[in-house]
């Protein structure tokens, strides 16, 4: 089981998750990409959503859920990910990849660089919350 409450400091809610997913899958919202041990068991996966750039006039990926599970972590799988959703970002002629992560997150904060993202330094990140 995935210990979501963990990333998002957010209580778990399966049913709801699930809904939604389906909702973006259905409406082609999303791309899922996943990954599976030898045993055919999910051990990973990455989620992007479509967004735009007026300013590029192209369309940009959101990288907004890399997850590898807790045993499978340490093998390259989240970089195999990442490499699954640059290269769609190339094959939908995207002009690149936005993510956010914490600050407190130490795993992705190692991982991001590794993998090309630059941390950008340059701009404010700002979030207005409907609550």
């Amino acid at each position: 089981m995935i210990n979501i409450e963990y990333f998002t400091k957010k209580k778990s809610d399966l049913a709801s998750s699930k809904k939604f997913l389906l909702e973006r899958i259905q409406n082609k919202e999303s791309e899922i990409f996943v990954a599976e041990n030898n045993k055919n068991t999910l051990v990973g996966f990455v989620q992007l959503y479509p967004i735009f750039s007026s300013t590029k006039m192209k369309k940009l990926w959101l990288l907004n859920d890399v997850f590898v599970s807790e045993n499978s972590r340490g093998q390259g799988i989240s970089v195999l990910l990442i490499n699954e959703a640059k290269k769609l970002c190339k094959e939908t002629n995207a002009c690149g990849l936005v993510l956010e992560t914490a600050k407190s997150n130490d795993i992705g904060n190692k991982l991001y660089p590794k993998t090309e993202f630059s941390l950008d330094i340059d701009h404010n990140y700002y979030f207005w919350d409907n609550k």
